[in-house]
């Protein structure tokens, strides 16, 4: 775990603000993870017969505390929705997070976008009256951190 947290993850999770989490997305990246987690805790031997057994996910899931990258992701992307709603709004940033384009979007079913990510993640933390919150930095940074452990989002 000494490499894992510090070296692996942030390459594997670079510039992860700004990312729209598609379901083959967060396959990608569970896998990975699971897969780096079996190398790095290895089997587990069992006490009544000595029968070596792959972990299952979610006693590796219990072995780093449900901070998953997923989790870490979604995390991120709570931190940088606050960064870019106290932006001024002469900001390019900002102006670039509000504009709406002038032509509808394609038929058919439409691809989630970052901000529908951001607020269904801000459902699922079941969080009001968000916009007050995200105004106060400390209080926001433990709403960041707490959305790093949540096991249902």
């Amino acid at each position: 775990m000494n490499l894992y947290w510090p070296v692996i993850r942030p390459i594997v999770v670079y510039s992860c603000e700004t990312w729209v989490l598609s379901e083959s997305i967060i396959q990608k990246l569970s896998v990975f993870e699971r897969k780096i987690l079996s190398k790095i805790f290895g089997p587990t031997k069992k006490k009544a017969n000595g029968v070596w057994r792959i972990k299952t996910n979610k006693e590796m899931d219990e072995l780093i505390k449900h901070r998953n990258v997923i989790n870490y992701v979604k995390a991120q992307r709570l931190s940088w929705f606050r960064h870019t709603n106290r932006m001024p709004e002469t900001s390019i940033v900002k102006r670039i997070h509000k504009w709406k384009p002038f032509t509808g979007r394609p038929a058919g079913r439409s691809k989630s976008r970052w901000d529908d990510g951001v607020r269904n993640d801000l459902k699922k933390t079941k969080l009001v009256k968000w916009a007050e919150q995200v105004q106060d930095r400390s209080k926001w940074k433990v709403i960041v951190e707490k959305t790093k452990n949540l096991s249902e989002l």
